[in-house]
């Protein structure tokens, strides 16, 4: 819960922003001077781009989320099963190990969206984001791929 509130916060800090940088580059437009028209174009971009990867984060968060309520509901989800140090963080060696096995399983059946979501959570487990963010992915493609296959 405390991640969605942090997501939901950062998200409407983010917003504001696009708000306030988008009203500047309008502004600048509104000048009707060579330059300031070229930089209140410019300027316009960033909220532009910044709007689109909020919107593509939130699908992705989204889907994941679907994803584990999927799991769970199955009794599928991947149980806690790691070494802790006495401060709390997550001990190297547990995750190596629960990433080996992971690995395994998925190797063993690559076109799992379940193996590859535990997968997913196994990188991030080991720290290793764009790994883990990649996994998610195929776990999301791969169970989309039967409504996309049997859609008219």
């Amino acid at each position: 819960m405390r991640a969605k509130i942090s997501y939901a916060i950062t998200a409407a800090v983010l917003l504001f922003y696009f708000v306030l940088v988008g009203s500047r580059g309008v502004m600048l437009i509104q000048t009707g001077t060579v330059l300031t028209v070229t930089f209140g174009v410019a300027v316009l971009i960033l909220p532009v781009i910044g709007l689109w990867f909020l919107w593509k984060n939130t699908q992705f968060v989204r889907r994941a989320n679907a994803l584990a309520a999927e799991l769970d509901a199955e009794g599928g989800l991947p149980v806690d099963e790691l070494k802790r140090t006495p401060g709390g963080r997550i001990d190297r060696d547990s995750a190596d190990e629960v990433f080996a096995r992971r690995k395994a399983e998925t190797e063993a059946a690559p076109g799992d969206w379940r193996s590859w979501f535990r997968l997913a959570v196994a990188y991030h487990d080991a720290r290793d984001t764009p790994r883990a963010r990649k996994a998610m992915q195929r776990a999301i493609a791969l169970h989309d791929a039967p409504r996309t296959a049997s859609a008219p």
